[in-house]
């Protein structure tokens, strides 16, 4: 699959009076990475929440696509196809948006592919830490949890100690153990930040920093590194409407983006039940930024 969007018919003249045509959300997930949801229920479910345009953006995967398009077809939503790439940037982990690309573009796959190694040979020293840790879970338990998804990640260790009854909800489980340096983190394989912008770019995608300021983000991703990325390797935008973004850091980071003359999106990062607070179409992208997206 390549190219910006896929449109759909089917439900369209039905809904039209429910469907906002600018309520766009530009980052969600499926179960094809760590959300909860099929491709095909998330694409109803994006109707029924009114949404006119939805990226599906699965972690290092472009597996759910296919699913997506036809259900977006028979629903009556705009699908741009998208991906979230695990990245990292002076030690430090980054997310990163991409819009539009050529999914099957060999040099971008080969690293999708390599970093979803990485992820899965980590599950067993995760495991083995939280063992030691009194927290006895099995692999055969976390791919239970994984399901259809197209690798192994910490989600799905954090919902197989739901499971298990040892946490009570995901937030639990990478708070006290699964977070960035936290006691049973283990270190995988990304991309440097500025390699994966130039691979979306070849592959003839946009590519948007994903809440870049949330948690300690604003340390690793200052305006004048942010302004660098722009410069230096075409940086296409900001994810500024995030759940993880209080209101006086969506107003700075938005300001910072039309001083740079980049795009600002904004959406829900839906994951299902993975992230309750995280409804579809709780933030939306401006339609006009989205067209820029597009040209």
């Amino acid at each position: 699959m390549s190219g910006v969007g896929t449109a759909g018919g089917g439900r369209d003249a039905g809904d039209s009076r429910r469907v906002d045509r600018r309520r766009i959300d530009l980052h969600t997930h499926s179960s094809v990475s760590d959300g909860t949801d099929s491709p095909s229920e998330l694409m109803d479910k994006a109707v029924d929440a009114g949404l006119a345009v939805i990226a599906l953006t699965d972690h290092d995967s472009f597996d759910g696509l296919a699913e997506a398009a036809a259900a977006a077809k028979r629903s009556g939503i705009t699908l741009l196809p998208g991906m979230e790439m695990s990245t990292h940037l002076h030690g430090a982990s980054v997310h990163l948006l991409a819009y539009g690309m050529d999914t099957e573009d060999p040099a971008l796959n080969a690293e999708l592919q390599r970093i979803r190694v990485g992820r899965e040979d980590r599950v067993g020293p995760v495991l083995e830490r939280l063992s030691g840790l009194g927290m006895q879970i099995s692999r055969e338990q976390v791919e239970a949890q994984a399901g259809d998804a197209s690798s192994i990640g910490r989600p799905h260790i954090a919902d197989a100690l739901v499971e298990a009854g040892l946490v009570g909800d995901r937030t639990e489980a990478f708070d006290r153990w699964l977070h960035d340096g936290g006691p049973a983190h283990v270190e995988r394989y990304t991309t440097e930040l500025p390699a994966a912008i130039d691979l979306v770019h070849a592959a003839g995608g946009k590519a948007v920093i994903a809440h870049p300021w949330s948690r300690s983000s604003r340390e690793v991703l200052p305006p004048e590194v942010l302004a660098a990325l722009v410069a230096e390797h075409r940086l296409d935008g900001l994810e500024v409407d995030h759940h993880d973004h209080d209101l006086q850091t969506r107003r700075e980071l938005r300001a910072l983006t039309e001083e740079l003359q980049i795009i600002a999106t904004g959406s829900s990062d839906y994951h299902g039940a993975g992230k309750l607070d995280h409804e579809l179409g709780c933030f939306t992208t401006d339609p006009a930024m989205y067209e820029r997206l597009l040209s």
